[in-house]
């Protein structure tokens, strides 16, 4: 039995996407129904798990069984792959299901299907995830991130700053952090010594950590001792411009298209999963500051929808250096 003969055969009541080889019964990214009562909340679900026949219908019925209603979904099966990944955005009567009980349905329906991953998320409930941010000179990546959690943009907390770059007390970055109670901890480093030690000690309570242009290489002990995901962002000039100052050689060469991209961190050195990445065209009408402000915005935007993509569950692993992201 086909995938879409199964996930239309286990919701008869939705019409009118059968001939669409991906499914989503509606517009991703969409706010829920401002119609329905004050009392639903909004819940996201994501699963992987052996492919197999049944898997949406008990997913849906999971869900309708206690009063939710889905919203949105988002099913791929890769060809060949036999493994199933599904995203779920629904409603529900936190008081008909309780938070604990929602966890405990998931757990059972995980272990029907031996999945490798089943996560459950209530954004109005669940606490932000807690990030440590990594910067070094340039503040750009930094700056936007700040000025994000305070506006709304995205759903995080930042425990603290770590940077190599000592910043003056009279900066914009110092004055904003001091103003939000955001502690910034300078940790010059040496080729010798990355101060590895005291950045773990630093960010030991949070979920995942932003390295926003941070300039350092960190190494695969790092990495296992903290064992959690580093989302990371750099220019999309790499590698036709490597070394100092590569905004300048990629403007002196004439490119006529520059981008950024976001990936998870891992030991090779910016060759992780990729989340997102961004285009933009320049010209020769350009000179180097508008260059500049291009490639510096497009770091900026491509951060930001990295970690709001991966906070809304949407980012999930893919074979050993790929993503599906939803």
């Amino acid at each position: 039995m086909t995938l879409m003969r199964r996930v239309s055969a286990s919701l008869p009541q939705v019409i009118g996407f059968a001939s669409r080889p991906f499914k989503s019964f509606r517009i991703p990214g969409d706010p829920p129904d401002s119609s329905t009562s004050a009392a639903l909340t909004h819940g996201i679900h994501v699963f992987q798990c052996p492919d197999a026949v049944g898997i949406v219908a008990k997913l849906s019925e999971c869900i309708a069984s206690k009063g939710g209603n889905i919203l949105g979904a988002d099913v791929f099966v890769p060809e060949n792959k036999h493994v199933f990944y599904s995203r779920s955005e629904f409603i529900f009567d936190p008081v008909k299901w309780p938070r604990e009980q929602m966890d405990e349905d998931f757990i059972k329906l995980s272990k029907i299907f031996n999945a490798t991953r089943s996560v459950v998320r209530v954004p109005n409930k669940d606490s932000k995830y807690k990030i440590a941010v990594l910067t070094s000179k340039q503040d750009h990546c930094l700056v936007d991130l700040l000025h994000g959690t305070q506006d709304g943009r995205l759903p995080v907390d930042i425990t603290c700053v770590i940077s190599n770059h000592d910043r003056g007390s009279n900066t914009h970055v110092i004055r904003f952090l001091e103003r939000h109670g955001v502690p910034y901890h300078y940790l010059p480093t040496t080729k010798e010594n990355k101060r590895e030690g005291d950045i773990l000690e630093l960010v030991q309570n949070t979920d995942f950590l932003v390295f926003a242009r941070y300039m350092q290489i960190l190494s695969g002990n790092f990495l296992k001792s903290y064992g959690k995901d580093i989302i990371n962002i750099h220019h999309g000039l790499l590698p036709s411009f490597k070394g100092g100052n590569p905004s300048k050689q990629a403007f002196d060469a004439g490119v006529k298209l520059i981008g950024a991209t976001s990936h998870f961190v891992t030991e090779e050195l910016d060759a992780g999963p990729i989340i997102e990445q961004m285009v933009e065209r320049v010209s020769h009408r350009d000179n180097l500051l508008s260059f500049v402000q291009k490639s510096e915005n497009l770091e900026k935007q491509c951060l930001a929808k990295a970690i709001k993509s991966y906070c809304e569950l949407r980012v999930l692993p893919y074979e050993q250096s790929r993503t599906v992201v939803f």
